[in-house]
């Protein structure tokens, strides 16, 4: 299942949630939380297999373009031989053989620099998309840790309801990201 989806899912799980008057707090349906969660923790792994996936490509575009350009390089070096008839044409040849060479050579790490590109340009989406998911877990993961509903005494004969107490050991979840490499950047 798409992570952004199962996102949305826990989105949707808070605001139907019921709020507590008069606190920040809401209380959720654990089950279909932890549901959500077990999912996530599912769909995250085909998340990087799409990036591997991407690397892959970017491999198969690479190894595609170097031979291409060793292709033409042999073409243009097979054809300046075939060219040796007299001083002009060998003259000619040689000129044209190296014009052809480079050609190959610039070509080849046009193909180069664009697919790595288009690489960084997929990685860094999903790097975002990990990050917006990433955060959404850990405020979802926070509601649920730090919630304390408050007991309502509707009827005087019901019981309190009791909030589960923070025992203090749970350390807060931090929400700062790393810093995004430039796009220049290799990676």
């Amino acid at each position: 299942m798409d992570i952004q989806h199962l996102v949305d899912r826990m989105e949707d799980l808070i605001d139907e949630g019921r709020h507590l008057f008069g606190t920040k707090y809401t209380m959720l349906d654990e089950e279909r939380a932890l549901e959500i969660i077990d999912q996530m923790r599912i769909s995250i792994p085909e998340e990087i297999e799409s990036a591997a996936r991407t690397i892959q490509q970017r491999d198969r575009v690479l190894a595609e373009a170097n031979e291409e350009a060793a292709r033409i390089v042999q073409q243009a070096r097979q054809h300046s031989e075939d060219l040796i008839d007299d001083q002009e044409m060998v003259k000619q040849a040689k000129v044209r053989a190296e014009f052809v060479i480079e050609q190959a050579r610039i070509e080849a790490q046009k193909i180069t620099q664009e697919a790595d590109e288009y690489v960084l340009v997929q990685l860094s989406e999903l790097e975002q998309r990990f990050a917006h998911t990433l955060d959404e877990i850990r405020n979802g993961i926070q509601l649920m840790q730090y919630e304390e509903p408050v007991a309502v005494d509707v009827n005087p004969e019901a019981q309190a309801i009791q909030a589960p107490q923070n025992d203090g050991n749970a350390e807060p979840i931090s929400f700062d990201r790393p810093a995004q490499a430039p796009m220049g950047s290799r990676l």
